[in-house]
């Protein structure tokens, strides 16, 4: 079994860094922070767009470019990498994802085309405040196809045209999809940790919604969908890691101290040692959810979970010690280590925190030596 790309997939993945490193350099990651008023980049949206990469794992009969999701995965790693401030997990990750893998032929024949070509950005609204969200605490509701209810964080939802929410019909959990540029929703901004990924309070009242999936089934749905999201991130945070690492080991290479680079300092020596080990175990994982949501193995709850894990903690591990290789100046605002320390603690809790993905991973296990 062979964990890694392709030569294909390797050409494309090169292609993509170069791209991102004309069209996303530091600065338009600094323009949408330093701007209250944007919450990604409208421009590099438009011109990933144009690249295809919204629509590389949607089917041809659908706009997209028919590609697998293991080149996603590609493609992912590089807009970690560059910390992109675009929609493209929320859109891409999730709501075309749970299209494809739930929708009906109306619903892709209506969505998919639309998110290929940029024209619509989508969110998962389940959280509805702090803790984690049962059957009995779900608040909001849909009577005679009207969605009532507030959702909150919602990531990406103040730029969002769709989103799929969670809540209760008939006593029973189900998945909608809401159209938030229609009557019956207001959007709030909030403020975040990383502005550079969007975050919104969703207030539904009396909105239209249409079912996503079968009904009843609306826990189990977000979880294969965060399942597949899962796998996704995991690269995303992968390239950032590796960024990390990278901009770790150039600063200490030309820093002087004392007459010597603080790269030959033993102490540094093992900052970065220790980050290159936690990127390879999070490569390692990474790659075999690849495997699993490329072939749609059974294993892929299992591998997304410790995909999840090893890259949360790669990422957070290698942005915090990439700020103390910098030692005085890592911290402040002129150096860009702190845009992969923001992106890091966003990307950890977008699609649940570690702690309930070990939690997940210990269940699936338990299941396997059950079996």
């Amino acid at each position: 079994m062979d964990f890694d790309y392709s030569d294909d997939q390797k050409f494309l993945k090169d292609e993509a860094r170069k791209f991102l490193a004309a069209r996303c350099p530091s600065s338009v990651v600094r323009g949408v922070l330093d701007d209250p008023a944007r919450s990604y980049d409208a421009g590099l949206w438009r011109a990933v767009a144009e690249q295809g990469w919204l629509g590389a794992a949607i089917p041809e009969e659908h706009g997209g470019l028919g590609l697998g999701r293991v080149e996603l995965c590609a493609i992912a790693e590089e807009l970690g990498r560059a910390v992109a401030p675009i929609p493209f997990a929320s859109t891409v990750y999730v709501l075309a994802e749970a299209v494809m893998a739930h929708g009906t032929d109306a619903q892709k024949t209506a969505i998919l085309p639309r998110i290929a070509t940029g024209e619509l950005i989508g969110c998962l609204a389940v959280s509805e405040g702090p803790g984690t969200i049962t059957p009995s605490a779900l608040s909001a509701k849909v009577e005679g196809g009207k969605l009532t209810g507030v959702k909150i964080p919602v990531t990406d939802g103040d730029a969002a045209g769709l989103a799929i929410v969670l809540a209760s019909e008939g006593g029973r959990p189900c998945l909608f999809l809401a159209d938030l540029t229609a009557s019956g929703v207001h959007v709030e901004t909030l403020e975040s940790l990383d502005p550079t990924r969007g975050v919104a309070r969703l207030t539904f009242d009396g909105a239209a919604a249409e079912r996503l999936g079968e009904t009843g089934r609306g826990f189990e749905l977000v979880q294969a969908i965060l399942d597949r999201a899962a796998v996704l991130l995991a690269f995303e945070q992968l390239g950032g890691a590796d960024r990390c690492l990278e901009m770790a080991r150039e600063y200490a290479l030309g820093r002087y101290a004392f007459g010597r680079v603080i790269a030959g300092y033993q102490a540094m020596k093992h900052k970065m040692a220790d980050m290159y080990v936690k990127n390879e175990v999070a490569r390692s994982n990474a790659y075999y959810g690849a495997w699993a949501l490329n072939v749609d193995a059974p294993e892929l709850p299992t591998a997304a979970a410790a995909a999840r894990i090893a890259a949360s903690e790669a990422f957070w591990f290698a942005s915090k010690e990439s700020v103390q290789v910098h030692g005085g100046m890592g911290f402040t605002w002129d150096v860009d280590c702190h845009l992969y320390y923001r992106r890091s603690r966003q990307l950890s809790l977008v699609a649940g925190a570690p702690k309930l993905w070990k939690e997940r991973l210990v269940s699936e296990l338990e299941k396997k030596n059950a079996a």
